[in-house]
């Protein structure tokens, strides 16, 4: 009988943890068309490509290596007749946390969650690197920063590894739920990086330091990515309570997602009223980012909060999404989708903001991971973009970024009917 609930409950907790991580996989459709939206007509195909080899490139790469480094455990060669199911069962009655690292038979699942949080780290460097960085560099790149650095990083923290050997984030109070800082100011951190050394778009800046507007040329599609990331965000949030199939976790999970919705609404509804005073009119593009600043800002701790604590950070995260959005512009760091604001400075606003509804988190353990995430992430992807720039170049031609990356890179146009390139 006992074997029998431990059946059910594996059953339905394999089953959510898939469906979850399909939703977030579906996140990747989010940041594609978000990106396609926000940049100008000549670019949307190379961003496309971006977005979808990307993906395909995190795929690859932590199942050769990644998830080896964060979890110690390789499925690059395993196959369903490697897992003994009398094995698998008892490995799952004994965990407390469902598959979540460590088990080479219950991994498979686990894999599948784990590789599209990999590729969703990915997708925020590619909005801040578009419309001027040539796609092979970038690929190059997303090679790197999905097989080594980010499962280091990854390590660290979900993996449970000291850092460098010297000191042990959760030992310290260190903790991100669902990858505020993991996830997303690990992917804000490498795309600093490469702005830094691949500098502003052409015609951003101006030389008495004014900043000049460079519309996107589909707000529709950047509403729909921003619709369709909201609702993968239920599977990223919802996904990291790693277990459905008893009463306690299913009401966890229920939570998570209340609160997951709750905050992307704070956050949208704080950033709108905020550019509204700032600008005097209804700013969507602020909207839209209130609404992710939002949804990155309750990741870290979505579990404990009340749904008005919840509402309340996703504001604070909207209001500040704004600001830094215009700072970063008075600092010519040029950032075409505000991917850096959202993911990073709204990231780490979510980690500083778990301690005040989780005991076990610290405001000092929270700093230390931070820190920790940041500089390595940043130094290592420096040193990558740094190589890159400095053997094949990480910059398109003048003339082709005139031109549009659409024709230098991929050779075709995505509105080849309504759009010349030569204007």
């Amino acid at each position: 009988m006992e074997n029998n609930i431990y059946e059910l409950q594996f059953a339905i907790d394999t089953f959510y943890f898939l469906v979850c991580g399909a939703l977030v996989m579906w996140m990747a459709a989010g940041f594609a068309m978000l990106e396609a939206g926000l940049v100008r007509a000549k670019n949307t195909t190379e961003i496309l490509t971006k977005n979808v080899s990307l993906f395909a490139t995190a795929c690859i790469m932590y199942l050769v290596c990644g998830y080896a480094i964060m979890y110690e455990g390789s499925l690059f060669l395993s196959g369903i007749a490697d897992v003994d199911p009398e094995a698998l069962l008892g490995d799952f009655a004994e965990r407390e946390d469902g598959f979540h690292g460590g088990s080479i038979y219950a991994s498979a699942s686990d894999f599948f969650f784990q590789v599209v949080f990999v590729a969703t780290a990915m997708s925020i460097v590619s909005g801040a690197v578009a419309e001027r960085m040539k796609l092979w560099a970038f690929l190059g790149f997303a090679v790197v920063m999905t097989g080594f650095i980010y499962p280091m990083e990854g390590y660290w923290t979900w993996g449970g590894g000291d850092v460098f050997g010297m000191y042990n984030l959760g030992d310290l109070g260190f903790s991100d739920f669902a990858g505020s800082g993991i996830v997303h100011m690990a992917g804000a951190s490498a795309a600093l990086a490469g702005v830094l050394l691949l500098g502003a778009r052409k015609g951003k800046y101006g030389k008495d330091g004014s900043v000049n507007a460079i519309p996107g040329a589909n707000l529709p599609l950047a509403a729909l990515g921003t619709f369709i990331l909201w609702m993968g965000w239920f599977g990223f949030n919802g996904g990291s309570v790693l277990k459905l199939g008893d009463i306690a976790n299913a009401n966890a999970v229920a939570m998570v997602f209340l609160n997951t919705n709750a905050a992307a609404a704070g956050g949208a509804m704080a950033a709108l009223v905020m550019a509204r005073l700032l600008f005097g009119k209804a700013d969507l593009t602020m909207l839209l980012n209130g609404a992710l600043a939002g949804l990155v800002a309750i990741t870290a701790e979505p579990s404990t909060p009340t749904a008005l604590q919840a509402t309340i950070f996703g504001a604070i995260g909207g209001v500040l999404v704004v600001f830094s959005i215009i700072t970063l512009d008075k600092l010519k760091i040029d950032d075409p989708v505000g991917a850096i604001s959202v993911h990073g400075v709204v990231g780490l606003l979510g980690l500083l903001l778990v301690p005040i509804t989780n005991s076990d988190a610290s405001f000092s353990g929270q700093l230390i991971g931070a820190a920790t995430i940041f500089i390595w992430v940043f130094g290592a992807s420096l040193i990558v973009w740094g190589i890159l720039k400095a053997t094949v170049g990480i910059r398109v031609s003048e003339e082709e970024e005139y031109g549009g990356v659409d024709l230098s890179e991929c050779g075709m146009e995505a509105y080849p009917e309504f759009v010349s390139s030569k204007n």
